[in-house]
């Protein structure tokens, strides 16, 4: 499969060009013909990439943040959640794919699991809504955190979606009181809860299954109220563009974290996420153990206390 290369990427994939084409020059003209020069264009590759990517815009994170081979949910319940047992429904419509979850180990220790997935190709997507919550995903969300209190399980959130599905059949559903819902049961839990923002975290689709212990980002991802899109659409009536947007809006994870939107920022490996999955996953994974160790300890009450006083500390001044 061919390489997606971003719009300030390409100086990158020009030089790669001409390495895959030294490659098969090397092939014909025998072997070690062109050693020399492919590892100096590969060392060179790397040094741009690596620079690039520690120098990123705002707007050029969002655009790594929906960078379509980061690894989704589906890769993070894969590489870190052994034994996993998804739970579908919510009992009063149907299941929604675009939010999954169930029960598994992570590390050995039992954990309920969910998140947005949004699908890598025509046919996932589709199934999967482009991961646009619908309310009945909300409410199953509700369900697996009821059931993990009662088994006295901590819960485990991944991220990723532009926000909830804003079509008519979910609105007549009640989106935005699943969203309440899912949103209040992710506050009153009495035991740990840490969401990861993996890619995009969007409007009150994320916060719904956000409302956490600790909340996590990766490097180059986003959390926002809503897209930089249609932030310039609704604010400047499309006067100015989504980079515009992205940069007043203060999205990035090293914004978020000044503001004490985020609790911890994971790194990424040079060339974000995308460029080195496993590591990635595996990045994100030593993070959980080390958050979720913090808050054993700690009893229902609380465990409440400290995610209450984490929300409502957000936008305080010092005044009292």
């Amino acid at each position: 499969m061919a390489a997606h290369y971003l719009e300030f990427e390409r100086p990158i994939a020009d030089l790669e060009a001409k390495i895959e084409e030294l490659s098969k020059l090397s092939e014909t003209a025998g072997p070690g013909a062109f050693d020399a020069e492919i590892d100096a264009l590969r060392t060179r590759a790397q040094d741009m990439r690596r620079e690039a990517y520690a120098n990123l815009d705002p707007w050029q994170k969002t655009q790594v943040a929906r960078h379509p081979d980061r690894p989704h949910f589906v890769d993070y319940c894969a590489g870190l959640i052994e034994e996993f047992q998804e739970l579908r429904g919510d009992r009063r419509f149907g299941d929604d794919q675009a939010i999954i979850g169930g029960l598994g180990r992570f590390r050995g220790r039992p954990v309920a699991v969910l998140g947005h997935e949004k699908g890598r190709d025509t046919v996932s997507r589709v199934k999967h809504n482009f991961g646009y919550g619908r309310p009945e995903g909300y409410r199953k969300a509700i369900r697996l955190m009821e059931l993990a209190e009662r088994f006295k399980l901590p819960v485990v959130s991944f991220v990723d979606t532009a926000g909830a599905y804003p079509g008519i059949a979910s609105e007549e559903r009640g989106v935005a009181e699943a969203i309440a819902r899912s949103t209040e049961a992710c506050l009153m839990l009495g035991v740990p809860n840490i969401a990861i923002v993996t890619g995009e975290g969007g409007s009150g689709g994320a916060i719904a299954i956000a409302g956490a212990n600790r909340v996590l980002i990766l490097e180059h991802a986003i959390y926002s109220v809503i897209a930089p899109e249609g932030a310039n659409s609704i604010l400047w009536r499309g006067a100015r563009t989504g980079a515009d947007a992205a940069k007043a809006m203060k999205i990035t994870a090293q914004d978020l974290l000044g503001m004490k939107i985020v609790d911890r920022i994971i790194p990424e490996p040079p060339g974000g996420a995308h460029s080195a999955p496993d590591a990635a996953i595996a990045a994100v994974g030593d993070v959980l153990e080390e958050e979720l160790a913090a808050l054993d300890p700690l009893g229902p009450d609380e465990l409440k206390r400290r995610r209450a006083d984490r929300f409502y500390a957000i936008g305080r001044t010092g005044l009292q």
